[in-house]
């Protein structure tokens, strides 16, 4: 009876608390300590303007990319699949564009591909990029939901690898 006892509260115990995080997937460099994200701005598919601040609460992958960008081109798919899997009140991937030819440029790419589930975002003067450290593309960052940055990788990735959805997953549930 004691054994199944254990056996129980052990269970209960691991249903009531949330899963660890998944470890980072390769090259996903994880900061020990989230660090301030400073302020960029941007504007989106209708020429609003935005900022990250209109993000707040959620967790959100920034990703800084152009249509000139190859290794950009061949990721974007795997982020509009990571966005149509986790997107919604507590999660959003944010799809930067560097493009200087404006947002026709964008959602050129975006129809020809197929791009159903991420929002045309879009910093022609790249501000943002050189703001956020980005020495190259595609870069992009996790950020929690106060707007600190929790970690960033460098160059392309499988984003709606399970490997990478298991770890975002993770930091989504670590509200």
């Amino acid at each position: 009876m004691k054994t199944f006892a254990l056996a129980l509260f052990g269970a209960l115990l691991a249903v009531a608390l949330p899963a660890a995080a998944a470890e980072a997937p390769e090259n996903f460099a994880v900061l020990d300590t989230p660090a301030a994200v400073p302020e960029i701005t941007f504007v989106d598919g209708a020429g609003q303007p935005k900022t990250l601040a209109d993000f707040s609460g959620k967790v959100v992958l920034l990703n800084i990319w152009a249509t000139w960008c190859a290794p950009c081109r061949k990721e974007m798919p795997t982020l509009d699949r990571l966005q149509a899997e986790l997107g919604g009140p507590d999660f959003e991937v944010i799809a930067l564009s560097m493009d200087r030819n404006g947002p026709d440029a964008v959602k050129k790419f975006f129809t020809e591909i197929g791009i159903q589930h991420l929002a045309l975002n879009i910093d022609t003067s790249a501000k943002a990029m050189f703001a956020l450290g980005a020495v190259g593309l595609p870069t992009t960052l996790l950020i929690d939901r106060d707007g600190n940055e929790i970690g960033r990788l460098i160059g392309p990735a499988e984003w709606d690898s399970p490997e990478m959805v298991d770890f975002i997953r993770g930091r989504i549930a670590a509200k």
